[in-house]
Formats: structure tokens, sequence, C-alpha cells
């Protein structure tokens, strides 16, 4: 299913001189055998530029169900215009899926919304835009500079990076506002969590079950979080850890409502 969300990106959001634009997005998309109309939702990455490149940084599950799934696409994109001046951006999708023969068809593409640079942010928002041990995406990025990040999980970072490099994926703004499958409103939607597909660059997908992952859970949990879900579920019954397929590919530590 990675794949299959993967690929439209790629085949949308990258184009040469002459090819832009949402029209010529849904061309392309559909000789790749993809709904064409699926440009519309791609439309934040189809911008005036004569030309483009993309490059995903992470693919990450979002909801796995057994028939539909979430992948977040997690995208850098460099656009040129017709003066030859570059233009870095980027994006996170949430990609949904319906389970298909022979593969997984996408259905829908919900590309991400953040508010507007904050012109009063608190200081564990400068700090964390400041450091370099944490890279956040280009959604993730604009979620700290809107100030719509939770202290408590900007803060947990900045303690976290002390002791490693840390890989954010998802903030707030790209993940789904409820937890895929339920009713339940995500942490994500209120600024309360983060998910993480890196560790000292190395992938949490390829390395889930080694003592650096169960050692960064723990601290984690030390650092405030309440919840801290993962590839390996370090309390069995606890409510603090948990495991699941659509986390073996990434932790999420979700933080407490203000009391």
């Amino acid at each position: 299913m990675k794949s299959v969300a993967l690929r439209m990106v790629e085949v949308a959001a990258a184009w040469e001189a002459g090819d832009g634009g949402v029209a010529n997005a849904g061309r392309r998309l559909e000789a790749e055998g993809y709904n064409p109309n699926l440009a519309v939702d791609l439309e934040p990455l189809l911008g005036a530029g004569e030309a483009a490149v993309v490059q995903v940084r992470v693919a990450q599950y979002g909801g796995i169900l057994a028939e539909t799934a979430s992948v977040l696409i997690v995208v850098d994109q460099w656009s040129v215009d017709a003066n030859g001046r570059v233009r870095a951006g980027g994006t996170t999708l949430d990609v949904r899926l319906r389970a298909d023969e022979p593969d997984w068809i996408v259905t829908t593409v919900r590309p991400a919304r953040w508010g507007r640079t904050s012109a009063d942010l608190t200081r564990a928002a400068r700090r964390l835009l400041d450091n370099d041990r944490v890279r956040l995406p280009y959604a993730a990025a604009s979620d700290v500079r809107a100030g719509a990040i939770d202290d408590s999980v900007l803060e947990a970072l900045t303690q976290l990076a002390v002791d490693r490099r840390i890989d954010v994926s998802i903030l707030r703004s790209g993940h789904p506002i409820r937890v895929f499958g339920t009713d339940r409103r995500s942490d994500h939607t209120d600024g309360r969590a983060v998910d993480l597909w890196a560790l000292d660059g190395r992938l949490i997908i390829d390395n889930g079950d080694t003592p650096m992952v169960a050692d960064f859970m723990r601290a984690a949990s030390a650092s405030g979080a309440y919840q801290v879900g993962g590839p390996v579920n370090l309390d069995g019954d606890g409510t603090t850890y948990f495991a699941d397929d659509t986390h073996r590919d990434h932790i999420h530590l979700g933080f407490p409502a203000p009391s």
C-alpha cells in the first residue's frame, strides 16, 4: 500500500518544463493507472513552477484495517520559476486506500493545512525550531511556527534530542483528525502528539525490536508522554505503551491535555 501511495505522489508532484498544473498532473496519473481526479486533491504540490522535483522523506502508516488504510506521505519539493529561481517547499498528505485485486487503490488524498505563522511564539517553540538535532519536515515546522503545538510536546522533543538525533514525521497537519477507523479524536489534532520515524538516522521500521527503540520509548514516557506507541509493547496489559500494525514503522508520543 505504501508503494502505491508513494508512486502516485511522485508521478503528480514532479514535472518537466511545460508539463505543470492540475490538468497535466491528471494526465500523468491516468497514464499510470490512477484516478486523474486525484490531481485536484494534490493541488498544493502543483503550483505555478515551470518544473519541479519531489522527494518523499517518509511514507508512514496512518491506519490499517482489513479493507481500508491510510498512508501518510511526507514530501519535500523544489520548483523552479521562469527566471530560474528555485523555491523549496513541501507538505504532508493523508492518502486513503482501498483493498482491491491485485493491489490497493488510492481513493482520496487529504493534504496538510496549517495556520499562519504566529508573531508570538513560546520559548519552547523557538528553541525547537533552532534545534538541529530535531529534524522537522515542512508541514511539522509550519505547525510549530503557527503556534499550533502544545509546549509539552516541544519541550519533550528538545529534552529527548539531547542524547540522540530525532526525525519527526508528523505533528498536527496531515494526520487523520480521528484515530483511523474510530470516532476518537486524535491527540495530533489538538497539537498534543508527535510521530517519529528515525533515531540517530536509523529507521524505526528496521530497528523496532532493538534496545535503542525500547530505551527511547521509556525516555519518552519519563519526559511526560502518557501514551507511547511503537513496534514493541513494553508493559503488556499496561496503559502507557502499546504496539499494533499501524505503529510498526514509527513511534507515537501522546501528551495529556492541560488540567
